[in-house]
C-alpha cells in the first residue's frame, strides 16, 4: 500500500505549526507552539480511537491504543516517541517545503529569489535518489523532516492500523517537546504512562540506518574567580582568572576533541568560555560510546582541576559535572533484545538493507533507555538534518512507514 500522499499531508500539516526550539527559554516546552502541535496530534489520536490521551503541563502527549488479540493471547506493549521541535540554527523558524517531482540529478534550485542551491558538490548523495520525487525546503530554513516526518509516519501507520483493525498489542504513542535541546521533553515525561517492554524512535537518517548504540553523554562547568588588582600594584597580587582558565585547557588532550575523531572514538569539547579579569567560566561536553572511556574521561577532568587548585591557590575554583544521557546498547538485556531484532527482521521482510551505525550523537532513545525502556531507533529517510539542504526522499519515507507498520504486525504475531 503506497502512504505516500497521506504522509505528505500530514507532514504539511504539521510543519505548519513552526515549533522551533528555543534554548534561551528556561522552559519546557521552549516554544509554546509546541503545546498547538501537540493539541493537534492529541485531537488525531483521539479520533483514531486511542485512549488516555493526555497532554502535560510540559506538551508531552501520551496516548494507549489498547491490544485487540484474541482473549489470553499476550503479545508485547511497545511504545513510539517522537520529538515534536524543530532544531534552532539560526535559521528561519517559519517552514515553506516542496517537491520536486521526478528528480533528474544535478544541482536543484532551492530557491530562485534569494539564489539559495543544494549542489551535488557538496551533497552529492542527493545523486542517489535520480527518479523519486524529492521534498525540500526553500533554502530559508531546516525542512523538519527532524523529526516531523517521523510524525507523519507514526500517525500514519497508526491511521492505517486501526482502520484496517490490524490485530495488535498494546501501542503507546508519546509526542515530546525539545529533543533538540537536550531530550529536555523525554525528561518531564511521565514514565508510568509507558508500561512498555520496549519502545521506539524514528529520528534519523537515511534509508536502512538503525541505531542501538549512542554516545554516553556528559555536562560540565568550570567557575574561576580570580584577584582583581590595577596593573600598576599587581605583583604578586592579581590572580588572572582568563590565564588560570588558558592552564586547565591546555591539560587536555587535543587529539580528542570532535575534530580529531570519528566512529566510535570518544572526545572532550569546549562548548563556550565567558570570560573577564575577575572570572572565568568554560563550559565542555563529555562523549564516549565506551562507558569505561566515558568514565575515564570524568575522571581526567576532575584530575585536572584539583591540579589547577594546587597550582591557583588563591583562586576561587567551582566545578560540577553531570551524566546526561547514556548509550542505548548498555540498556540492551535478554528479556528485551527483541526490540532490536525485530527490526532487522522488518527490514529484511521489506526488502531494505540494514545499515547499523553507531551515532555519535544521542536520541531521546538515549534517555528513555536509562529509565529501563529499551529505545533503538530507526530511520526517516531523511538527509542533511540542521541544514537548509535538508531533503526528503519519498520512496524512503515509503520504507519508513512500511517498517513502523511492519513492526506492528510482527510483535502481534501475524508476520515471522
Amino acid at each position: 500500500m503506497d502512504h505516500k500522499a497521506e504522509l505528505l499531508e500530514r507532514f504539511q500539516r504539521y510543519i505548519a505549526i513552526p515549533t522551533q526550539s528555543d534554548p534561551k527559554a528556561g522552559v519546557v516546552p521552549s516554544n509554546p507552539n509546541e503545546f498547538e502541535l501537540a493539541k493537534l496530534l492529541a485531537s488525531e489520536l483521539e479520533e483514531m480511537g486511542f485512549e488516555q490521551v493526555e497532554i502535560s503541563e510540559f506538551a508531552c502527549v501520551t496516548s494507549k491504543l489498547p491490544s485487540n488479540m484474541p482473549e489470553g493471547q499476550k503479545v508485547p506493549s511497545v511504545a513510539w516517541v517522537i520529538h515534536m521541535d524543530t532544531v534552532p540554527v539560526g535559521l528561519s523558524p517559519e517552514i515553506h517545503p516542496w517537491v520536486l517531482k521526478n528528480y533528474q540529478g544535478g544541482d536543484i534550485c532551492l530557491n530562485k529569489e534569494k539564489d539559495i542551491w543544494l549542489t551535488t558538490k557538496e551533497h552529492p548523495e542527493i545523486e542517489q535518489y535520480i527518479g523519486d520525487d524529492i521534498v525540500l525546503s526553500d533554502g530559508t530554513s531546516v525542512l523538519g523532516a527532524d523529526d516531523k516526518s517521523a510524525i507523519a509516519n507514526v500517525m500514519t501507520a497508526m491511521n492505517t492500523i486501526t482502520k484496517e483493525n490490524r490485530p495488535h498489542g498494546d501501542i503507546y504513542i508519546c509526542f515530546v517537546p525539545d529533543e533538540e535541546l537536550g531530550e529536555k521533553g523525554a525528561r518531564k515525561l511521565d514514565y508510568s504512562k509507558l508500561p512498555v517492554d520496549f519502545a521506539y524512535t524514528i529520528d534519523c537518517c537515511e534509508l536502512g540506518e538503525v541505531v542501538w548504540e549512542t554516545f554516553n553523554a556528559g555536562s560540565a562547568q568550570l567557575d574561576i574567580k580570580g584577584v582583581t588588582a590595577h596593573p600598576m600594584a599587581s605583583k604578586g597580587v592579581l590572580v588572572n582568572p582568563i590565564l588560570v582558565l588558558h592552564d586547565f585547557i591546555n591539560m587536555l588532550d587535543r587529539a580528542a576533541t570532535p575534530e580529531y575523531t570519528e566512529l566510535r572514538e570518544g572526545f572532550i569539547v569546549l562548548k563556550t568560555v565567558q570570560a573577564s579579569p575577575a572570572k572565568a567560566t568554560l563550559t565542555l561536553k563529555i562523549r564516549d560510546h565506551n562507558k569505561a572511556l566515558y568514565e575515564e574521561k570524568k575522571a581526567l577532568l576532575l584530575a585536572a582541576v584539583e591540579y589547577l587548585k594546587k597550582r591557583h591557590p588563591r583562586a576561587q575554583i567551582d566545578y560540577w559535572q553531570e551524566d546526561v544521557y547514556a548509550n542505548i546498547a548498555d540498556s540492551i538485556r535478554d528479556d528485551n533484545k527483541k526490540g532490536i531484532e525485530y527490526i532487522y527482521r522488518a527490514l529484511e521482510l521489506i526488502g531494505v538493507e540494514a545499515k547499523t551505525k553507531a551515532m555519535r550523537g544521542g536520541t531521546d532513545g538515549s534517555y528513555i533507555s536509562t529509565k529501563g525502556i529499551l529505545t533503538p531507533n530507526y530511520f526517516t529517510g531523511a538527509h542533511n538534518f540542521h541544514s537548509n539542504c535538508e531533503f526528503m526522499p519519498m520512496n524512503s519515507w515509503q520504507k519508513s512507514v512500511e517498517t513502523t507498520l511492519t513492526l506492528v504486525d510482527l510483535i502481534a504475531g501475524t508476520q515471522k
